[in-house]
Parts: structure tokens; C-alpha cells; sequence
């Protein structure tokens, strides 16, 4: 008897991405990215032609999209990239410094490998190596790795999606002060800080030292929004 193709299938195989799935991922990432400036305004036809598939997985995409807080979709007028207001800001950076406060508790309370904790201080290096080269793009992109593996390696997903879906607006705000804000040094300090007390297996350290490094974050980026005079970005 012929077998399934799903018995069939190398257990490391991994099943490929719907059409839809695929725009949610494009389009996310034009999103968070600024390529598709907050406030800016799209149709789905010029959407599709611009991520190469037609109209339906676009549509479908920014339904995804638009649950997770990123854009507004407006029957017969496309989509809306939504901006984010100081208000806003302050609401998504209360809810992520009281969640990753909470998982790096989790992870200095279960302890970290070796490895696992060298992947961590490698980060740290590549952010410090980014300053020194006054690559803060460079920054940007490790500092949300950073942050997003130190949620992962908590083993709670459904704090992982939570976290995620407000990492992505912090990390498109971010991207639009990069150059409007000091240097980041502090940040990295409290980065290596959080790993020794995750290493330690100091918890509540490093709720305290996370906690205090997402809010020293939301002080800075309202005062950047309020202060160049943006009342959303």
C-alpha cells in the first residue's frame, strides 16, 4: 500500500508557508521596519504588486496585521499603517516591563546552560561592537534579538506572543528615534547586568534590573516624541 504523503514527509522537513502566511510575514516586516511609514495609507492592489502575489493573501494578511496593532484596515480605502502616540507608548512599555520583568525572574529562577548563556553574552558583544562603530541600525536589530531570545528561553509561549506582538511596535518606534537619542552605552550595561544575574541565579535582581531598564526606555522615548514635537510617530 502507498503511503500518505504526510507519512512520507522527512520528520525535519518543515511544511512550507500558505501564500497568506508568507504576506503576513512580508508585510510585517515592511511594517516594523518603516518601509511603509507610520500614517501612511495603501491599497491592497498596490500592496499585492508590491509583495509579487495577488490580493486575497494581502487582504487576509492585514486582518493578522491589524489584530496585532500594526495597521488599520478601512473597507474600499486599503490600509492604514497605524501610528504610535506617546499614550500608546506608554500603555505597550507598561505591559512589556512588567512581562519580560517577569520572565527574566523565570529564567534566573530555572537557570540557563553554558551555552545558552554565551549566546546571550555574544549579543551584548555584537550591540557594543555596533556603538563602537556607530552602527545603531546594527544596535537595533541585536537589542530586539536580545530581547526576544531572553522571552524565548523563558519557555512561555503564551507570553512569548504577547510579547512579541508589542516587541514590534517598540522596535518601529525605536527605528524612527535612533539618531534623535544618546548613544545607547547605559542600555548595554544593563543588558550584561541582567545576563550575571540570570547567571547567578539572582531573581528577583534580575526582575529589578529589567524592570528598571524598560522603564528608564519608556522615560526616554516619550520624552523624545513629546520633545521634537511628534504627536504620534
Amino acid at each position: 500500500m502507498g503511503g500518505s504523503k504526510l507519512l512520507d514527509m522527512d520528520p525535519g522537513e518543515t511544511k512550507p508557508q500558505s501564500q497568506t502566511q508568507r504576506a503576513v510575514t512580508l508585510l510585517r516586516e515592511m511594517v516594523i521596519s518603516n518601509k511603509l511609514l507610520p500614517g501612511s495609507n495603501h491599497l491592497e492592489a498596490e500592496l499585492a504588486e508590491l509583495l509579487g502575489m495577488s490580493r486575497t493573501p494581502v487582504r487576509e494578511a492585514a486582518i493578522i496585521l491589524e489584530g496585532q496593532g500594526l495597521v488599520e484596515v478601512r473597507p474600499r480605502r486599503g490600509v492604514r499603517v497605524l501610528p504610535i502616540s506617546p499614550k500608546d507608548m506608554e500603555e505597550i512599555y507598561s505591559i512589556l516591563t512588567e512581562l519580560e520583568s517577569l520572565a527574566a525572574h523565570d529564567l534566573a529562577m530555572k537557570g540557563l546552560s553554558d551555552s545558552e548563556l554565551a549566546e546571550l553574552r555574544h549579543h551584548i558583544e555584537e550591540m557594543e561592537h555596533a556603538l563602537e562603530k556607530d552602527d545603531r541600525q546594527l544596535w537595533a536589530q541585536v537589542d530586539d534579538r536580545f530581547h526576544r531570545r531572553l522571552i524565548q528561553l523563558a519557555g512561555n509561549r503564551r507570553l512569548q506572543t504577547i510579547v512579541s506582538t508589542y516587541s514590534d511596535q517598540v522596535h518601529r518606534a525605536r527605528l524612527l528615534t535612533l539618531y534623535i537619542r544618546p548613544a545607547p552605552h547605559q542600555s548595554n550595561a544593563d543588558h550584561r547586568a541582567l545576563v550575571e544575574a540570570i547567571a547567578a541565579g539572582k531573581a528577583e535582581e534580575a526582575r529589578e534590573i529589567h524592570r528598571q531598564h524598560r522603564l528608564q526606555a519608556k522615560e526616554l522615548m516619550i520624552e523624545l516624541i513629546t520633545s521634537h514635537g511628534f504627536s504620534a510617530i
